[in-house]
């Protein structure tokens, strides 16, 4: 079974809109990454809490938070960065999350993040270690430019770094980015066994914003098929990008944001895959 969730603030910024518009579609989570244009990382944990009974009150549940950990450079403080995995902690706790997805950093400017392999394993490692420390998992989503951007970096995090508090969360939109063909040359290549949790965006490529799965060369019809015969059951998280895609968010509006739905909902349909 498929649970279907979504990043609300590319909805709209107000928290009730996102509800009212994700009752509407039959959707009852909502992945936190920001509500009245506060990313969860800057929320105080009283915020949070208020935010999470409204929430609770409407019966919706918070899978994962949408938090911008590891989109850093690596000359930047990381201890100013540490100390915002911690307070991420406690901000998912005050969700009732266990869940919080992070990145594997950028390159200092005008350099090759490959280069930077020992750094960038010794920071994951410590941010792992805030984790466990916090009782949290960190869920390492593949993006453009971060050491963990392509199936053969992806796959040596999680060699190297071998943790229940890590895991990996696939988003076969971003890898059409590097020119990688998210089924053959990711899924196929070990991405598949590997795989948690799914983010939900496709990509034309040449053009800015994302298009609805199904609509781009995220080759999510012979995913889900593969998926289907699996009987692979998790979450799959919708983050359109149709409108703005941001480093740090990305914006559909309603109207864009149920085309998304409705193509993610035909896809599983067409491969027999059952979905809440």
């Amino acid at each position: 079974m498929i649970t279907i969730s979504a990043f609300g603030d590319e909805i709209g910024p107000e928290l009730k809109l996102q509800m009212e518009f994700c009752d509407s579609h039959g959707i009852r989570c909502i992945d936190i990454r920001g509500i009245d244009g506060i990313n969860v990382s800057k929320m105080t944990v009283s915020q949070a809490l208020a935010y999470h009974r409204q929430l609770d009150d409407r019966g919706f549940r918070v899978p994962c938070l949408g938090s911008p950990l590891g989109k850093i450079r690596l000359d930047e403080d990381f201890d100013a960065h540490l100390d915002m995995a911690k307070h991420c902690c406690d901000i998912a706790e005050a969700f009732g999350t266990d869940a919080i997805r992070m990145f594997s950093f950028y390159a200092p400017r005008g350099q090759n993040i490959a280069d930077h392999r020992g750094v960038v394993m010794d920071r994951l490692a410590a941010m792992v270690h805030v984790a466990e420390a916090g009782g949290k998992v960190l869920y390492h989503e593949n993006e453009k430019g971060i050491y963990g951007d392509v199936p053969d970096r992806i796959k040596d995090i999680f060699a190297t770094i071998r943790s229940p508090r890590l895991k990996f969360l696939y988003d076969p939109g971003n890898l059409t980015v590097e020119d990688v063909a998210p089924y053959e040359g990711g899924w196929k290549k070990g991405l598949d066994a590997m795989t948690e949790f799914f983010h939900i965006k496709d990509k034309v490529l040449g053009e800015y914003t994302f298009v609805p799965a199904g609509e781009g060369q995220g080759q999510f019809p012979e995913i889900f098929r593969d998926l289907h015969a699996r009987n692979w059951s998790g979450y799959m998280t919708l983050e359109p990008h149709m409108k703005a895609a941001g480093q740090y968010a990305g914006f559909s509006g309603p109207q864009m944001f149920s085309r998304a739905v409705a193509g993610l909902k035909r896809l599983l349909d067409q491969a027999g895959i059952q979905y809440q």
